[in-house]
C-alpha cells in the first residue's frame, strides 16, 4: 500500500514537475509550460484519479471563472497604467524623485525600492523593473546594479500590489475570507520590506552603507509597512499596495530632509520630463482618484451593495470520481460586474482620462497607443493565467493537490513552516508570477497544513509571502529589465545577485513561521 501511494503521489506532482522542467530547463514561457502542465493534469486525473468528463468540464468552467476574475484585475489596471504613462507623468515622479538628494544609496533606495513599490502597486507585471531600470541606469548605476535593485525592491508589495490580484486569487483558490488571512500575511510582508531595503543598500555598497542607510529603511521601510498592515487588516487589500508605495514616498521626501542625507544642491536634473512639464500633484492625480473611487466602494455600505447587485455566477452539483474522491456542491467563483476591483481600475482609467485629456497631456492617436500598449503586455500574461488556473483547478478537484498536501504533511509534519515560503518563492520563479504561484500552490499549502495540524493563515501568509519574494527571481521579469538596459543576453549576472538575496529573504521568511508556530 505504502508503495501505491508513492507511485500516486509522483503521478499527482507530474504536472507540477513538467512546468518546472520546462519553465527552468527548456525557458519556456508561462502560457506554453502551463499548456504542458495542463494536458498532463488532465491525462493523469484521468488514468489515475478516476476523473470522468464531466468533473473535467466543471473544473475547467470553475477554471476559467476564476481567472477572469483576476484577469479582470490585470487588464484594467494596465489600462489605467498607460493611460497615466502615456502623459509622461511616470517619468515626471521618477525625475521628481532624482532630484531630492545626492545621496547615492538614498536615491536607490527612493527609486529601486520606494517608487518600484509604488508602481508595482499601480500596474505590476514586470512595470518597476521596466521604468526603473532606465532611470537608475540615466543616473550613473550600472547596469546590472539598475535591474537587481528594483528587482528586489519592489517584491514586498506583490502580493497586495495591481489592486492585490495576488492576495486576491489566494482568496478565490483556498476559498478563505480575506480579513482571516490578511493579518498574517501582512506581518511577514512586513518584515521582507524592511529587508529588501536593506538587500538593496547592501547590494550597492556593502555593510558601511547599509549601516549609514539604516535610519531611512527604518524610518520608510516602517511607513509602508504599516500602512500596507493597516490597510489590509481593515479590509481595504485593494488599496495597501499602492497606498503604501505612496506615503513611502512622502516619507522618503522627508527623510532627504535630515541632516545626513540632505542635497547638496550639485544636480541639474529636472523636477520633470521635459516633455510632460506637470508637477508632481498631476502627476499622482490617477491615483487620488483610485483612493476616491475604492474607499467608498468598500468601506460604505449601502454603495458597496448597489455595486456588487449584478453578479456573474454558476452553481455546481457534487461529483464524485470513480475512485471515490468527493466534490461538494456549490457556486463557482462570483464576479461582481460592477464592483469588482477591475471595475473600480477602470472608472479610474476613464476618469483619468478625461483630466489628463482636458489638460491638453495628450497627442494624437493617444487612445490607439494606450490599446496597444496593453494588448502586447496582457495577452501574454492572460494566456499564462488561464492554462495555470486550468491545471491547478483540474489538480484540485480531482484530488491530485490533496494527495501532495498527504503526502508531504507526513514526511515534514511540524517542521513544514520552515519550506511553506519557499514552495510560494519556487511557483512565482516558475510561472513569473505571485498570482500563479498562489493559485498553484494555495490549495496544496492549505490542505498541508490542515493535515499536519499548524495554522492554516501562517502557512498561507508564508505562501503569498514567499510568492511575492519570488518575483524577484522570475526569469520573464529579469529578462524584461535587462532589455531595456542594454543587458539583453546578459541576463546570467542579475539573476545570480536576485537568487542570492531572494533565498536569504526567503528562508528569513520560513525561520520566523516555524518559530511562530513553536512559540
Amino acid at each position: 500500500m505504502e508503495n501505491l501511494f508513492i507511485i500516486k503521489w509522483l503521478c499527482a506532482f507530474s504536472p507540477i514537475a513538467v512546468v518546472l522542467v520546462l519553465m527552468i530547463g527548456f525557458k519556456w514561457g508561462g502560457g506554453r509550460a502551463g499548456a504542458a502542465g495542463w494536458f498532463t493534469a488532465l491525462i493523469v486525473s484521468i488514468f489515475f484519479f478516476g476523473a470522468d468528463a464531466t468533473l473535467l468540464a466543471y473544473a475547467q468552467t470553475k477554471g476559467v471563472l476564476l481567472a477572469i476574475y483576476v484577469l479582470y484585475i490585470v487588464w484594467m489596471a494596465l489600462v489605467l497604467y498607460n493611460v497615466v504613462q502615456e502623459t509622461g507623468a511616470i517619468e515626471t515622479i521618477g525625475a521628481g524623485i532624482k532630484k531630492l538628494t545626492d545621496n547615492r544609496a538614498l536615491q536607490l533606495l527612493i527609486l529601486g525600492w520606494v517608487f518600484s513599490s509604488f508602481l508595482q502597486g499601480v500596474a505590476g507585471f514586470g512595470v518597476p523593473i521596466a521604468v526603473v531600470g532606465p532611470l537608475l541606469m540615466g543616473m550613473g548605476f550600472s547596469p546590472i546594479v539598475s535591474v537587481a535593485v528594483p528587482a528586489i525592491g519592489h517584491s514586498w508589495s506583490v502580493t497586495y500590489g495591481d489592486m492585490a490580484s495576488s492576495f486576491q486569487a489566494l482568496i478565490a483558490v483556498t476559498g478563505m475570507e480575506g480579513l482571516s488571512l490578511a493579518h498574517w500575511s501582512s506581518v511577514f510582508l512586513g518584515l521582507t520590506t524592511y529587508l529588501c531595503g536593506l538587500a538593496v543598500v547592501f547590494l550597492f555598497g556593502g555593510i558601511g552603507a547599509t549601516r549609514k542607510s539604516l535610519p531611512a529603511i527604518l524610518i520608510i521601510g516602517t511607513v509602508m509597512a504599516g500602512t500596507q498592515y493597516l490597510l489590509s487588516v481593515t479590509g481595504l487589500w485593494t488599496l495597501a499596495g499602492f497606498v503604501a508605495g505612496m506615503v513611502g514616498i512622502l516619507a522618503g521626501v522627508l527623510v532627504t530632509r535630515m541632516p545626513a542625507y540632505r542635497h547638496s544642491g550639485s544636480d541639474d536634473s529636472e523636477a520633470a520630463n521635459p516633455a510632460s512639464p506637470m508637477g508632481i500633484g498631476t502627476a499622482l492625480s490617477s491615483y487620488v482618484f483610485l483612493i476616491i473611487i475604492v474607499t467608498p466602494s468598500e468601506l460604505y455600505t449601502p454603495l458597496h451593495g448597489w455595486l456588487n447587485q449584478v453578479k456573474l455566477s454558476l452553481q455546481f452539483p457534487e461529483i464524485i470520481t470513480a475512485y471515490g474522491w468527493k466534490v461538494a456542491a456549490g457556486s463557482g467563483k462570483k464576479i461582481s460586474i460592477f464592483g469588482h476591483p477591475g471595475a473600480l481600475l477602470s472608472y479610474t482609467a476613464f476618469i483619468s482620462y478625461i483630466f489628463y485629456a482636458t489638460k491638453g497631456y495628450y497627442q494624437a492617436g493617444s487612445v490607439k497607443r494606450i490599446w496597444a500598449k496593453t494588448l502586447k503586455s496582457g495577452v501574454s500574461t492572460s494566456i499564462g493565467i488561464i492554462s495555470m488556473v486550468c491545471f491547478a483547478m483540474i489538480m484540485d478537484q480531482s484530488g491530485m493537490t490533496f494527495l501532495l498536501a498527504e503526502g508531504v504533511s507526513k514526511l515534514l509534519g511540524p517542521v513544514y513552516p520552515l519550506l511553506s515560503s519557499a514552495v510560494g518563492t519556487l511557483g512565482a520563479f516558475m510561472t513569473g508570477s505571485n498570482t500563479n504561484s498562489n493559485v498553484i500552490f494555495g490549495m496544496f499549502q492549505k490542505q498541508t497544513a490542515e493535515l499536519a495540524g499548524l495554522s492554516v493563515v501562517v502557512i498561507l501568509g508564508a505562501q503569498t509571502t514567499g510568492g511575492s519574494i519570488g518575483s524577484m527571481l522570475a526569469p520573464a521579469k529579469i529578462l524584461v529589465g535587462c532589455s531595456t538596459v542594454g543587458l539583453a543576453g546578459r541576463e546570467g549576472p542579475v539573476l545570480a545577485i536576485t537568487m542570492k538575496y531572494g533565498l536569504i529573504i526567503t528562508a528569513i521568511i520560513g525561520l520566523v513561521a516555524l518559530i511562530v508556530h513553536l512559540f
